[in-house]
């Protein structure tokens, strides 16, 4: 399954079609992914990252198929994460004259990850290093998305390798993203950038900035999950560069947890509100649909409506465990609203409106509740608040 990416290197990675869950149970990856490694031939053979542990094997074979591993002489270790780094310790059994390269805190985390005794260079911003004709640059990236983060430039043939930054949980049996239909492709790094990168959004932008001062023409970039971009990898930059800025379209997130059917039957009001006014909507039942899902939807979304009925003077569990994911995501620059029902006291409205404002996103208007099932006048005015929430999103886009 090896794959030649430019001439002299190669991606030696493996593919998981059947993982389902990443970051413990935070990712949803009903897509699969790749764990993306590349070996690099000249005068120094150098290995740029490993493979998540269980697909050691196929990372060995795969580099077995170019050069045995013994002659391998440095393996880059971009980012600590055991699905970067937990073939390590099989390859270095197989390659023991490979000396390590990291950042220092990479060579920190290595330590408290595997307590073994591996010979390790430490390199920072600006280092570069001679392999023959061939020579690598580094490039620190710290908090994206770990401290230990780092990028590695190929100078000659123009490539980055960006590890965690630019990558897609994405199971193909393409390696390229020209490769792969567009539309899932552009989702499923939205996605990514969503859960695992929106809240390091400044340091995106940074490290971008940084990236184009620098003056190293990019033209290639390799990621250590799903796809390489090789015909414009500009593009992929322009959308980190636009959602790192938190930039938004008049779209509408609705979404709710209902007990039974109240709150529901006011998501469908207003969601048809919202409809009215032009603005474009989508509404998800928490319960129902895939929270990496909506994550990724809502990071585009100028608008955000959460529903809960009341539970114990509160919101019902699992959207307000959706609600403090998104407070740690910490999106910026988007109207928010809440609504629910409730039998008697309440109190999942003024929930949500607390926990929105300490997420930085304050309802834009107050919130909307109906007591026990909503009546048809109910309805009227939950589609009322569905359009008076599209008016206002509508004119923040204007």
């Amino acid at each position: 399954m090896l794959c030649e990416i430019s001439k002299g290197v190669f991606w030696v990675g493996a593919v998981d079609w059947n993982v389902r869950n990443f970051h413990g149970h935070t990712f949803n990856t009903f897509s699969g992914t790749t764990y993306n490694a590349y070996l690099i031939i000249d005068d120094k053979i150098t290995l740029i990252d490993t493979v998540f542990g269980p697909f050691s094997r196929d990372l060995l074979e795969n580099i077995s198929a170019i050069v045995p591993p013994e002659k391998i002489d440095y393996v880059v270790a971009n980012h600590v994460e055991t699905d970067h780094s937990g073939a390590l310790p099989e390859v270095m059994r197989a390659a023991p004259r490979a000396k390590l390269l990291g950042t220092a805190k990479c060579r920190e985390g290595l330590s408290r990850h595997y307590y073994a005794d591996w010979p390790f260079q430490t390199v920072k911003t600006g280092d570069r290093l001679v392999l023959g004709k061939k020579s690598l640059i580094f490039i620190e990236a710290p908090m994206l998305h770990w401290p230990d983060s780092m990028f590695t430039y190929l100078d000659e043939k123009e490539i980055l390798f960006s590890n965690d930054a630019f990558g897609q949980h994405l199971a193909h049996c393409r390696r390229f993203a020209d490769e792969a239909e567009q539309g899932m492709l552009m989702r499923e790094a939205a996605k990514y950038y969503a859960n695992i990168l929106w809240p390091l959004s400044r340091l995106v932008s940074g490290k971008i900035a940084e990236l184009r001062k620098s003056g190293l023409p990019v033209s290639m970039i390799a990621p250590s999950h799903g796809m390489i971009w090789r015909n414009d990898p500009g593009a992929i930059i322009e959308s980190y560069s636009r959602w790192a800025l938190n930039s938004s379209v008049p779209r509408a997130v609705v979404v709710y947890e209902s007990m039974w059917g109240g709150t529901e039957k006011m998501a469908g009001a207003i969601y048809s509100g919202l409809l009215e006014t032009g603005a474009e909507a989508e509404v998800f039942d928490i319960n129902r649909a895939d929270r990496t899902e909506i994550i990724g939807r809502m990071l585009e979304a100028g608008g955000y409506l959460f529903g809960s009925s009341t539970h114990d003077n509160g919101m019902l569990p699992n959207l307000a465990g959706f609600l403090h994911l998104l407070k740690g995501l910490k999106p910026q620059n988007r109207l928010s609203a809440v609504f629910g029902s409730f039998g008697w006291a309440g109190g999942a409205v003024n929930e949500m409106e607390a926990l929105l404002s300490g997420a930085g996103i304050p309802p834009a208007c107050r919130g909307l509740s109906v007591q026990y099932r909503p009546s048809p006048a109910d309805l009227e005015a939950c589609r009322e608040f569905g359009r008076e929430f599209g008016r206002r999103l509508i004119e923040a886009h204007k």
